[in-house]
């Protein structure tokens, strides 16, 4: 197919490229600002005072000088079922991407793209080489357009199908199909203002929040008054212990709801909906992202039953999907909060050949004690020094032995596999209980692990890879016995794996 119409991208462009370069440039400019200031010392010559002043102005207006390049120079087309970006004013780029090789096509809709009826277009293929980037990206384009893009690869896509057999002669045996209906979505699940609550304060974003600061502050740890910040914090610990701790509890307070805020606007509106090929999931209320996940990508569903979450009956359900289809994550959260009892219904109308019983074969009582073992010995060091160095108060943590071991009961409970078919489900627990169901043609590996102890008493660890965006997802019972360990191997030996299939 051949198209002389070549597209560009829509005026906002360029100032999202010139806050996107900005972004990216905040580090030396903050450093620029807070070491030299914005005046000098009084010299009299006025571009000396104003010098930091004079080369902020200056890099704005080259930013954004090059934010409307890009944009300007930028233009895509359609030609020979090929999507053909060209970008770039003194250095050319060309980017031909074929059809058939597109995996999904994720949007973006921004607080910039939203009054004016844009999108951000994110092409992921399988080959995708950087996480981090897609392989081809369109910044702005009206709704329009975008539909234009899926309307081109879906027809590209037919007419690969429907290639002929012999030179003039076309394939009888393939099914018609509209477009329309290629490109017509069922909605599976959506999240309701209640479950979106409970995500939100049973969220783990405030670890996320606190590293952040830390990142913060080891950048900016040479600009920081650290000496007069512990002269305060010192004197402020004078108060007595009970400010200090009113004031500790405050500011974690804070911190968790700024992660409850922001756990809200990015799956505010939370819903899946799927057709024949794809699932696509769209969250998120100040940026609304659309992210489509190829079926037959999917390499693994995982049940992860986090203890507190279980307290309210909900579960989360994840995906691991292969290639760069995905982009960073290695895994998405297809139903980040569901009722435990509905999640079997929503996972066979999305995965009907799935078997979802609970895994029946449990680990036997010889891989208990392997369970706290490792982690008992770890910890006699710690509760010695502890107990030499603040002694009496040291002692508490001999409390850390009975919960190191009921810890390890509780995972050895919680372990289990079964094999039903072509299929392989593990079960296994950290501190949340995670259920993966497994098709053997989708494991990439599988590794047996024995330590000189596991040989004398007859266990071993078995560990399921499984092809995770641009990484890999294990999936592991420990301390199984040898022979239910030896009889999964023989499974899988039977047939070998692959990512297409």
């Amino acid at each position: 197919m051949m198209s002389e119409q070549r597209y560009k991208l829509h005026w906002i462009t360029a100032i999202i490229e010139t806050l996107k370069t900005l972004k990216e440039a905040i580090l030396p400019l903050v450093v620029l600002i807070f070491a030299n200031g914005f005046k000098g010392g009084g010299t009299g010559l006025w571009y000396v005072d104003y010098l930091s002043f004079i080369i902020f102005g200056v890099l704005i207006i080259s930013l954004f000088v090059s934010g409307i390049i890009k944009w300007k120079r930028f233009e895509y087309w359609f030609e020979d079922d090929e999507l053909r970006i060209e970008s770039g004013l003194f250095v050319k780029k060309k980017r031909y991407i074929p059809f058939d090789r597109i995996q999904s096509l994720d949007y973006t809709e921004g607080i910039f793209h939203r009054p004016f009826g844009l999108v951000k277009v994110k092409v992921e293929t399988a080959g995708s080489s950087n996480a981090k980037q897609a392989e081809g990206e369109l910044t702005a384009i009206t709704k329009e357009a975008a539909k234009r893009v899926e309307t081109e690869m879906a027809e590209a896509k037919k007419r690969q199908r429907g290639m002929p057999a012999e030179e003039g002669e076309m394939v009888t045996s393939i099914e018609e199909m509209p477009i329309e209906e290629e490109l017509n979505f069922r909605k599976m699940f959506s999240m309701t203002s209640k479950d979106l609550l409970v995500l939100a304060t049973t969220s783990g974003g405030v670890g996320v929040i606190l590293s952040g600061v830390a990142i913060f502050l080891s950048q900016f740890g040479e600009l920081l008054p650290f000496e007069w910040m512990f002269e305060e914090i010192s004197a402020f610990i004078k108060f007595g212990v009970l400010i200090v701790a009113v004031a500790v509890f405050l500011g974690l307070l804070g911190v968790w709801i700024l992660s409850v805020g922001m756990t809200l606007l990015s799956h505010y509106n939370f819903t899946v909906e799927m057709n024949k090929e794809d699932i696509v999931i769209t969250r998120g209320l100040l940026e609304k992202k659309k992210v489509t996940v190829p079926l037959k990508r999917i390499q693994s569903v995982v049940v992860v039953e986090n203890p507190v979450r279980k307290l309210f009956g909900y579960a989360t359900v994840s995906i691991h999907s292969a290639g760069g289809g995905i982009g960073q994550s290695s895994k998405i959260n297809l139903f980040p909060i569901v009722k435990r009892n509905r999640v079997m219904t929503y996972l066979e109308d999305v995965f009907p050949d799935l078997y979802l019983e609970e895994p029946a074969n449990r680990v036997t009582a010889k891989g208990r004690p392997f369970y706290y073992r490792i982690d008992f010995l770890w910890m006699l060091p710690v509760i010695g020094a502890l107990t030499y160095f603040f002694f009496p108060y040291g002692l508490f943590s001999l409390a850390i032995i009975p919960v190191i071991i009921a810890l390890g009961i509780w995972q050895h409970r919680s372990a289990a596999y079964d094999i039903t078919g072509n299929q392989l489900t593990f079960r296994f627990r950290g501190i949340s209980l995670q259920t993966a169901y497994m098709k053997k043609k989708r494991i990439q590996s599988m590794e047996m692990k024995q330590s000189y102890f596991h040989r004398r008493k007859g266990v071993a660890t078995v560990i399921a890879n499984i092809k995770s965006g641009m990484g890999v997802f294990h999936a592991s019972v420990h301390h199984m016995d040898v022979k239910d360990a030896e009889r999964i191997f023989n499974w899988y030996e039977k047939g070998g794996s692959t990512i297409d299939e």
